[in-house]
């Protein structure tokens, strides 16, 4: 093999696997990909920025698959030594539309209407509750 077809071979072979890398990274799954239906209702993030940040999301759900609820969370944004946290809501039901910082982010009417809570703490611990009020 000549010098001229070995490297009309390596520039072939470099760009499909440059074609396939880019593929790739386009076609990574997100949250639109997902079928329960998510629908962000309102989200909390408090203006400091150096410290802890704390990121609250309530969310509606058209179906309770726990699966998906879980990399929902996964997928939120989360700083390091921040606190993230998602309360999941069945479309619908009563859903809070104020949230605040602290222990209890929202009024306590609206705890038998939550159906899960994903938070992930300060040391990047994700837990997912199932009927967290309850």
């Amino acid at each position: 093999m000549n010098k001229k077809t070995l490297s009309y071979v390596l520039t072939i072979g470099v760009l499909i696997l440059v074609g396939f890398i880019i593929k790739g990274t386009f076609n990574q799954p997100g949250i639109e990909d997902m079928k329960a239906g998510f629908k962000e209702i309102v989200k909390y993030r408090n203006a400091n920025n150096t410290g802890p940040v704390q990121r609250i999301y309530v969310v509606t759900v058209k179906d309770s698959v726990w699966k998906e609820m879980e990399d929902y969370g996964n997928f939120m944004p989360h700083t390091k030594y921040g606190n993230t946290k998602v309360y999941f809501f069945m479309d619908g039901t009563k859903t809070p539309t104020t949230l605040q910082p602290g222990d209890v982010n929202f009024d306590s009417e609206f705890n038998s209407s939550c159906i899960a809570l994903y938070e992930k703490s300060a040391m990047s611990q994700a837990a997912f509750n199932k009927h967290p009020f309850k």
